[in-house]
């Protein structure tokens, strides 16, 4: 398929305001509108975040089913038509996204429940789908440096129970992805299964969850909550997550509380030498997973977002050598997400 990472991430809301000023908060820019339609882009470095606010859309549909959400993500190719033409001899699905005269059309494949995933080609500075359907804004920079955020690094997906091998089989199919992880959590009370597919160019991840285990567990309360399947959270990556913490927390994003002190207490003996600021580390929440075997460190720092879009939240992450998801850490994450549940009252632990 010629792939060659992320592109875009597409948004779209049915409360209208929403989502700007909380990509403002992050560090994202409003760099360009569309020419013919209420489409904004709003970029961080190499991060593309699509607004969609044209009514009786795709997206719009898609925001009046699901609330606010991720309701499209692109990939680069290096040939969109014989990809898109690939991708439909192996079985895809293909999705007509209307447009207008003098306009790209960007062609599309049905993807996790229902989304559009786009397959784009111009990518370059000049002659990118940008440049064609959308007005650069006089006087902003191109590519803001905003808090710090670099790329698209992960879209995680959740799942309905039994679906996962299905959507596992449907990237491997089409895009040659390999799983790279797998995980079984098991909680107190629920538990959650994981799969980490990983594209051949290594730029593109997407994990897939679902629910293990029977009754109201993490997954399940997403898909409640979403209204079906879809993106559960959106990671972008920086090169310094303690700085790019300390602007989002001074912006105002809420972000998940530090776990206790014991899990600070144990990082030297689960990544002996690992020579991070650990008392900085704790100050901010910050997780720090990898590996220092044999006198290689290989680092993972991660932080998430609490849910900003309905169920849906952010991770922000700074990889060292490590191209992991910071396994070592989602036990602890999964047991204090299900404290939490139980502290709502969405689990009952009798």
């Amino acid at each position: 398929m010629g792939l060659m990472g992320f592109e875009f991430v597409e948004f779209a809301s049915p409360t209208p305001g929403l989502l700007e000023p909380l990509f403002e908060r992050m560090g994202f820019t409003l760099v360009a509108r569309h020419r013919s339609k209420d489409v904004l882009l709003y970029r961080q470095g190499e991060i593309n975040f699509i607004v969609n606010r044209e009514p009786r859309s795709l997206a719009g549909y898609f925001a009046a089913e699901h609330g606010p959400s991720a309701c499209g993500l692109a990939f680069r190719v290096k040939d969109s038509h014989r990809a898109y033409a690939r991708a439909l001899d192996l079985g895809a699905q293909p999705i007509e996204i209307p447009t207008g005269p003098m306009e790209l059309r960007l062609p599309a494949i049905k993807g996790i429940g229902g989304a559009p995933l786009y397959l784009i080609d111009r990518f370059e500075d000049g002659k990118s789908i940008y440049d064609i359907d959308f007005a650069f804004i006089d006087g902003v920079p191109r590519r803001p440096v905003g808090h710090g955020l670099l790329t698209i690094d992960h879209l995680t997906h959740n799942v309905y129970r039994g679906r996962m091998a299905f959507w596992g089989a449907f990237y491997e199919r089409l895009f040659n992805f390999r799983e790279i992880r797998y995980f079984d959590i098991q909680g107190e009370y629920t538990g959650l299964t994981s799969r980490a597919m990983t594209a051949p160019d290594g730029l593109i991840r997407i994990p897939l969850n679902e629910e293990s285990g029977k009754g109201a567990g993490q997954i399940e309360e997403f898909l409640m909550q979403f209204n079906g399947e879809g993106i559960q959270h959106v990671a972008l990556s920086t090169a310094s997550l303690i700085d790019t913490v300390d602007a989002l927390q001074m912006a105002g994003i809420p972000l998940m509380t530090a776990p206790n002190d014991i899990y600070y207490e144990m990082l030297a003996d689960r990544l002996p030498g690992h020579g991070e600021p650990v008392a900085e580390l704790q100050a901010r929440g910050i997780l720090l997973d990898g590996s220092t075997a044999g006198g290689q460190k290989r680092l993972l720092l991660q932080i998430f977002s609490q849910t900003l879009l309905g169920p849906v939240f952010f991770e922000f992450i700074e990889r060292k050598a490590d191209e992991g998801f910071g396994e070592g850490n989602f036990k602890a994450l999964f047991e204090s997400m299900e404290r939490d549940q139980v502290r709502r009252g969405v689990i009952d632990p009798t």
